[in-house]
């Protein structure tokens, strides 16, 4: 009997998570077979994709509202056909708003529910908690503190550790980046991250370009560096800098290459999200900035009921590197807190130190402990597991 999971991805994060967690399964399941909703990473691997996962994708919740019809269509469509031929197990990767709807269901269906990467109930939706609960036969944890929060709930979960963990060096060396990106190796660098999204780098490119004009003009030697994802938001950058009168400005702009980048600097100015993981794991000094509509900030205040929104901090339990959000997010501001980094030798060396040990919390070879805690639910797979 052929082995059969379905798979739900919904972005180009979830594609690559979802490749390697196909590629650690097939080491032991070498004829499984899967399909469902995925990207080009998964289907190298094998992944047979009845919708791309560039469906499901969406920018704000005013996009979600638009797009609300059709990825309910594709969702419906998706759960009817594994309804008429049920797989072995089904894994939802990220996507809660997606895939949650459908692991309900499935486990409903007697299939086993997996749901890979925890939804951040400890930032923002703690009502969400029991609908994890009802939805999912297994949670799998990035983060350590995660599993806590389902104690003495009927959930099973473990803590995979994250990917990026396993992914970047302990040691990132900043001299042979910058010899590879052809950067100067005497002068000092800042790497300026405004976001991957359109909407992130129209609202962070204008403030991270002042605070680079306020930079240069008290440490006129600084050099900048601004990896951007797409070819729009290169366009909206260079916009920013006309719009700014900064074309003078020391700054080369790279299609993506953001580790490299980071690696290569010695402090980042980075946008709230995954990215400031990154610079944590490259051991960087940075300052992590937000910026959005005001209605929508006042919301998701309300909702929020950590301290802080940087990953950097909340996986550390303190304020390890400055968070200049919203108002706060001022060009002066922005400046001051990075070119502290610089005046600071002690508080970089204990950055580093503290950085490095997270590094080492996380790096737990992510996907292979994954298929692990996967395969007992498996059909006869359950030895397998074990003998592994």
């Amino acid at each position: 009997m052929v082995i059969r999971i379905a798979m739900v991805a919904g972005e180009a994060s979830g594609d690559l998570l979802a490749s390697h967690l196909i590629r650690a399964l097939r080491r032991h399941l070498p004829e499984v077979e899967f399909y469902g909703i995925g990207g080009p990473k998964m289907q190298r691997e094998g992944f047979r994709a009845m919708w791309p996962c560039e469906r499901l994708a969406v920018h704000g919740y005013v996009d979600a509202l638009k797009r609300y019809r059709e990825l309910s269509s594709i969702r419906r469509g998706l759960l009817s056909a594994m309804l008429k031929d049920p797989p072995d197990a089904f894994i939802g990767v990220d996507a809660p708003d997606f895939n949650l709807w459908l692991e309900e269901r499935m486990k409903k269906a007697g299939v086993p529910a997996i749901h890979f990467v925890s939804p951040s109930i400890w930032a923002w939706r703690a009502g969400r908690l029991e609908k994890i609960v009802r939805s999912v036969t297994h949670l799998l944890c990035l983060f350590p503190f995660e599993p806590a929060l389902y104690k003495d709930r009927s959930i099973a979960v473990s803590y995979v550790g994250h990917p990026f963990a396993d992914e970047l060096p302990l040691h990132p060396d900043r001299e042979a980046m910058r010899e590879q990106l052809a950067l100067p190796a005497e002068l000092p660098i800042i790497a300026l991250l405004p976001g991957s999204r359109q909407s992130e780098v129209k609202n962070l490119a204008p403030v991270f370009i002042e605070a680079a004009k306020r930079i240069v003009e008290r440490r006129p030697e600084v050099r900048f560096i601004v990896p951007l994802a797409t070819r729009e938001t290169r366009q909206l950058f260079e916009q920013a800098l006309h719009d700014a009168d900064a074309s003078e400005l020391p700054i080369r702009m790279l299609f993506g290459h953001a580790v490299e980048a980071m690696t290569a600097a010695d402090a980042v100015l980075v946008a709230s999200g995954t990215a400031s993981l990154e610079a944590a794991l490259l051991k960087r000094p940075m300052v992590i900035s937000y910026r959005m509509g005001s209605l929508q900030y006042r919301l998701m205040k309300r909702l929020a009921y950590l301290p802080w929104v940087g990953l950097p901090n909340i996986l550390c339990g303190e304020e390890m590197v400055p968070e200049l959000l919203q108002d706060d997010a001022t060009p002066e501001r922005l400046a001051a807190a990075l070119e502290a980094w610089f005046d600071d030798v002690d508080r970089r060396h204990a950055l580093e130190t503290r950085f490095m040990a997270l590094h080492l919390e996380l790096r737990q070879g992510t996907a292979e402990k994954a298929a692990k805690a996967i395969l007992p639910y498996l059909p006869h797979r359950a030895d397998v597991a074990q003998q592994t």
